[in-house]
């Protein structure tokens, strides 16, 4: 087909990352499925380009990974990540917060370093965080936090990858539904199927966006929420939120991938 793209999407095993593989397949794109779990990419190996299994955290698995592509890239999605909340504040989760930090954002560095300059001049980044970022929600310190550093590493990629005429596509996705999502015990306000988020997304990397929100309901009412003064958005955001009775991979506003589910997902996706 014409304009056949290649795109490499982590966390391509469920949620958001698999149904952006479907859609990509569905449309001609040549696509590199990329997770842990290895039963899961074997399935997928049927209807993708090629897969390539690694964990994120693992800086070898990375780079032996990158060294069996040989195609330049048009897209690269940076999907995989994971959630689990600190329930704690007195009894801090040290190693609960770095491992969420870890995920979602440190390996985000290796990423680049091993993929980014597989993207072709003209081709795009896309970073799929989180509508958490908007606002502080209770016990979303660690992955806040994360999705927060993956928001600024985006918008300051983008300034310096102009020059080498490579966008950056920054996602904010509200609740999606998935496999972790299913497990929350909270109210998720205007989930929306994978499916329609993929859809969401494709929509604007093909338009080549810089910024992606959605639903708009949801973001646009954190948007709001968070121009009021402090002790009214956080008595709102603190009767509006119950997770305290969850312990999910994935529930704020994004990822769909849980280290003991099947590997990294994005956007995999709750609470983004």
């Amino acid at each position: 087909m014409p304009n056949k793209k290649n795109v490499l999407i982590t966390g391509a095993t469920s949620g958001i990352g698999e149904a952006l593989l479907n859609r990509y397949v569905v449309s001609g794109h040549n696509v590199i499925a990329c997770g842990r779990n290895k039963q899961k990419l074997a399935e997928l190996a049927a209807i993708s380009y090629s897969t390539l299994e690694f964990d994120v955290n693992n800086i070898e698995q990375i780079t032996a990974a990158s060294e069996r592509i040989d195609e330049e890239l048009d897209v690269l999605i940076l999907n995989a990540g994971d959630c689990r909340y600190i329930q704690d504040p007195i009894n801090f989760d040290a190693e609960l917060f770095a491992d969420i930090i870890n995920t979602n954002l440190i390996s985000l560095g290796s990423l680049l370093k091993f993929f980014l300059p597989k993207v072709k001049k003209g081709g795009q980044v896309v970073f799929i965080s989180s509508s958490a970022s908007i606002v502080p929600f209770p016990q979303a310190e660690a992955y806040g936090a994360s999705k927060a550093g993956v928001d600024y590493l985006a918008k300051s990629l983008r300034v310096d990858l102009a020059a080498h005429d490579i966008g950056v596509t920054l996602v904010h996705p509200g609740f999606v539904r998935t496999p972790l999502t299913s497990v929350n015990h909270f109210n998720m306000p205007f989930i929306i199927d994978a499916s329609d988020a993929a859809a969401r997304i494709f929509n604007g990397v093909q338009a080549k966006k810089n910024y992606l929100h959605f639903p708009k309901r949801l973001t646009l009412s954190l948007k709001l929420l968070s121009l009021l003064p402090a002790g009214i958005w956080q008595r709102l955001i603190s009767s509006g939120s119950d997770s305290s009775e969850t312990d999910s991979k994935d529930n704020l506003p994004q990822d769909s991938n849980s280290k003991e589910q099947s590997k990294y997902i994005d956007t995999k996706d709750s609470k983004k």
